[in-house]
């Protein structure tokens, strides 16, 4: 599927990337492949959408973080059992 890339306006595609990640308590970095991403043909940036990035952080801090090693798949990582149902204290939707 092409896209518009949001730093220089060129043709972009989806595709995945590695990403890092710090952890919502500060602790470590880790390190999440296969992440969904935006490939700009034009300016070369890879970047995430703001609805992965949110999916990311949200599931970060609900679950128990201390079970994931330092690299994970995004699958994985999304497939990892809550401790809530949702993120309570976003208070953006």
């Amino acid at each position: 599927m092409n896209k518009i890339c949001e730093w220089c306006g060129g043709r972009a595609i989806l595709g995945v990337s590695k990403v890092y990640w710090e952890l919502p308590d500060g602790s470590r970095a880790i390190e999440i492949t296969e992440t969904p991403a935006v490939i700009c043909k034009g300016c070369t940036m890879v970047y995430q959408e703001e609805k992965v990035i949110k999916e990311i952080e949200d599931q970060l801090f609900l679950i128990d973080t201390k079970i994931i090693g330092d690299t994970i798949s995004f699958k994985e990582l999304m497939d990892k059992p809550r401790l809530l149902k949702r993120n309570y204290f976003d208070f953006s939707s």
